[in-house]
């Protein structure tokens, strides 16, 4: 008596039983009994394997038996000629499409629909659409994969991701620079470590007729190649663990600590390839801490020896250090006009300056003095293109800085699309992008900062 097959209930198992057996009898293994090519549907035995037992259905209905195989086994019936997300749709259609996006890439519906030949163009992308990419059910599990990703890295000590898919900039662009080009869709850097340790080997070629002395010294020099990649992957991992690829990030993460911890991080950070990344971390934000509790001693000890015992009278003495400090620079500032009285322009310059400052402004212009060079009178704007698309600030600062309105106008545009794509600009980018006098160069950086138009990175 012939058993009854084993049901298969779920989508995975039969996704399973289809990823298994290759749509092409060829890809198959063949009939145990008849040696032939199975087409579906086909029997595979549930009690034998691995290997999978497969028969034919002409075998499998005379009963052949085989070694342990016996004809009273339960068995499964393999065929893919059922639905499983549409009713439309078989299990291997289903396949043949996944298969079709994979051959002609994803967009390309005309060639997928010529590839599977039962479904129109339409038909296939509204149906990989709707089960492959917009369904809820992998959206959900994508989710809760990233709620039990953020969960296990709850008690890290900083947010450390180094799975972080890095930013992908522009080839030879300003972020592509940091990132030493870098390529995130290839994992991979344009110029490795030991970039050329691949040339030893190029001329290198085993045959029969080598002695044993040179036989043994190529095998020396693969092994020397393959330490050198060895070294190399070393590198790449401690680059990606530490999350040195991303470099404005880590940026980032170190500016948040005093600069005392600065630089300790910058020391300490030849010792990060020998820890890992949590650990490492973990290190730094156990310095920053003892640094704040010791700062904080130090300022509860500062109250002590002032004779203050109450947190109200703290508050106090701080406000009047903060006035003693006031009075102190205003001091400072009259011993710098003093060395100045005897010249009246730069006097003039130091009041303009002393001015801006009160106001809230950068100086426009430095104190000069007869005792260095003259500075040049400013530059007349009048009749010179583009200075009606000029403001009166930026007019000001064209007559400064000696900038006629056409060349400001360009910088200026070069400066604002580059901090848009950025997100921040730093005055080191700002000199990269500009090949002017650095001098110039901090001004019209300043200005910008100051109105507005761009933000530090």
């Amino acid at each position: 008596m012939i058993p009854p097959p084993v049901e298969t209930t779920t989508v995975a198992a039969l996704f399973g039983c289809l990823m298994k057996v290759p749509d092409d009898p060829c890809d198959k293994p063949p009939c145990r009994g008849c040696s032939s090519y199975l087409m579906e549907p086909y029997i595979k035995c549930a009690d034998c394997g691995p290997p999978p037992f497969l028969l034919c259905l002409q075998c499998f209905a005379r009963g052949f038996e085989y070694k342990k195989h016996q004809s009273d086994h339960s068995y499964e019936i393999m065929t893919s000629d059922f639905p499983v997300l549409d009713p439309g749709w078989t299990a291997k259609e289903e396949m043949a499409l996944l298969e079709a996006v994979m051959d002609c890439g994803f967009g390309n519906w005309q060639d997928v629909a010529n590839q599977m030949r039962t479904k129109s163009k339409e038909d296939c992308e509204k149906h990989y659409m709707k089960h492959f990419i917009n369904n809820p059910l992998f959206a959900s599990t994508l989710l809760n994969l990233k709620h039990a990703e953020e969960a296990k890295n709850a008690e890290t000590a900083i947010p450390f991701y180094p799975s972080d898919d890095p930013p992908r900039p522009t080839f030879d662009s300003l972020l592509s620079r940091d990132m030493a080009g870098y390529m995130p869709a290839r994992a991979d850097f344009i110029e490795e470590f030991d970039n050329y340790a691949e040339w030893d080997l190029r001329d290198i070629d085993f045959v029969e007729d080598d002695s044993d002395i040179l036989h043994a010294l190529k095998i020396a020099v693969v092994d020397i190649y393959l330490s050198r990649l060895k070294e190399r992957q070393r590198r790449k991992r401690i680059i990606k663990d530490h999350g040195l690829i991303n470099l404005r990030k880590f940026q980032i993460l170190e500016r948040r600590y005093p600069r005392e911890v600065q630089d300790l991080y910058e020391a300490m950070r030849r010792f990060a390839r020998i820890l890992g990344p949590v650990q490492h971390d973990r290190f730094i934000e156990s310095y920053a801490l003892e640094f704040e509790l010791r700062r904080e001693i130090k300022r509860l000890q500062e109250y002590r020896v002032a004779g203050i015992r109450t947190f109200c009278s703290a508050r106090m003495y701080d406000r009047l250090k903060t006035s003693r400090e006031e009075e102190r620079l205003k001091h400072t500032m009259l011993a710098e006009v003093l060395q100045y009285i005897q010249d009246s322009s730069a006097c003039h310059q130091w009041l303009n300056r002393q001015a801006a400052i009160d106001s809230g402004l950068n100086p426009a212009m430095p104190v000069a003095s007869n005792s260095g060079r003259r500075n040049a009178p400013p530059l007349n704007l009048s009749g010179l293109p583009g200075t009606e698309k000029l403001n009166e600030k930026e007019k000001e600062l064209c007559q400064v800085v000696r900038l006629v309105p056409g060349a400001y106008l360009e910088y200026k545009s070069a400066l604002v699309n580059e901090c848009s794509k950025q997100g921040g600009l730093r005055l080191a980018q700002a000199r990269a992008l500009i090949k002017i006098d650095v001098n110039k160069t901090r001004k019209i950086y300043d200005f910008l900062i100051r109105e507005g138009y761009i933000s530090k990175a």
